[in-house]
């Protein structure tokens, strides 16, 4: 059996960001807005008027500060309230596999091979543009690319579902280079004139190479990967190719990203934590000795309460990586980003653990050793 390496990351950062401020003056404008509109309804007790959002409640909650998007202006009109991203002709290649590309190219160069070198492309994300064809055959031809291409949704674990496939592809023999690419434009599902989930998401893309060992120059032995799942509809977006069906229910609130928050954090945090606990005995692992947590970042209040009890004590920063605050929630992209940023430091034989975690629920643990 072959062993699977992680060679390389790489990442595509938007180039507008969007402050708590800016996002908070555009939601009270529309607040403004809605409450003046309806004000009669709301004297009459037929319509409940909307609360203001701030600063102060968005940090306490998330622990964000800012969010990268691919458009600024629509986001922070209040008129408008959503990413203005045009439609593009299908002779032009689409704006997800476009970023998807732009991570890829910069693992690749940081791997210094060619892409030549890649077997398998697979596009593992939340938010996919569309059904079909694959965007990760879009990218595959965009990088020229020979082998084979296909799309993967797992949510916010679809990075690590995707280097679990991958390994198990190197491992099987079937490919000797496998891309991973993780591209997230979040602000087009996430409904901007919610108090309680307008500030959760930011717009990226990252790419890891996953290798064979033997053919890969110094990164990351994966020790071992794990994946679960559990159903859950507290975390949802209805919006697919059958709404047109029931035309109805087209601007139904389920159809943007809807949650049931204080749900979430209770039942996942104790899923997530026995699970990594659990992969590093199996593997026979003192999760305590682990040098760096790269978990999903969802919540900063979700991150520091699973590495402390993975820890067994307070994390540092130092130990469990939070870039939210610059990044917000980048579904599948966020474990990723974390890993790419702050692993420089490590030396032979030191580990760490890749973690994604979310809708299904969904979660996967990526064990890595420095080689």
């Amino acid at each position: 059996m072959n062993r699977a390496v992680i060679a390389a990351t790489g990442l595509y950062t938007p180039p507008h960001s969007v402050s708590n401020a800016e996002l908070v003056t555009a939601f009270n404008a529309y607040v403004e807005l809605y409450n003046a509109e309806n004000a009669g309804a709301i004297a009459a007790g037929v319509t409940i008027a909307l609360t203001p959002s701030s600063e102060g409640f968005i940090e306490k909650a998330s622990g964000i500060k800012a969010r990268y998007v691919v458009d600024k202006s629509g986001v922070i009109d209040p008129t408008v309230m959503r990413p203005a991203i045009p439609e593009r002709p299908n002779d032009e290649i689409s704006i997800l596999a476009e970023i998807g590309v732009a991570a890829a190219r910069d693992a690749i160069a940081r791997w210094g091979k060619p892409a030549s070198r890649i077997d398998a492309v697979i596009c593992a994300a939340s938010n996919m543009q569309r059904a079909y064809p694959a965007m990760a055959i879009e990218i595959q031809q965009a990088l020229g690319v020979e082998g084979f291409g296909f799309d993967m949704n797992v949510a916010c674990s679809s990075a690590t579902f995707g280097i679990k496939t991958a390994a198990d592809y190197i491992a099987a023999g079937d490919a000797r280079a496998v891309l991973v690419v993780n591209p997230e434009i979040t602000s087009g599902h996430l409904n901007f004139r919610d108090r309680d989930s307008h500030f959760i998401f930011g717009d990226v893309a990252t790419a890891v190479i996953v290798e064979a060992a033997e053919d890969a120059d110094g990164g990351w032995d994966i020790l071992g990967t794990r994946l679960k799942t559990q159903f859950s509809n507290n975390i949802r977006n209805n919006f697919g190719f059958l709404n047109r069906c029931a035309p109805e229910g087209i601007g139904a609130p389920d159809k943007l990203f809807v949650q049931e928050g204080r749900k979430v954090f209770r039942e996942v945090v104790p899923m997530v934590s026995e699970m990594i606990v659990s992969h590093a005995a199996d593997l026979g692992l003192d999760p305590k000795t682990l040098k760096r947590l790269w978990l999903h970042q969802a919540n900063i209040n979700m991150n520091e309460l699973i590495a402390r009890k993975v820890l067994g004590r307070d994390p540092s920063r130092d130990e469990n990586v939070i870039i939210l605050d610059e990044f917000a929630n980048t579904s599948s992209a966020g474990s990723i980003i974390a890993f790419h940023r702050a692993n420089d430091d490590f030396t032979a034989g030191e580990q760490g653990l890749i973690c994604s975690f979310g809708a299904g629920y969904s979660a996967g643990t990526v064990f890595v050793r420095k080689r």
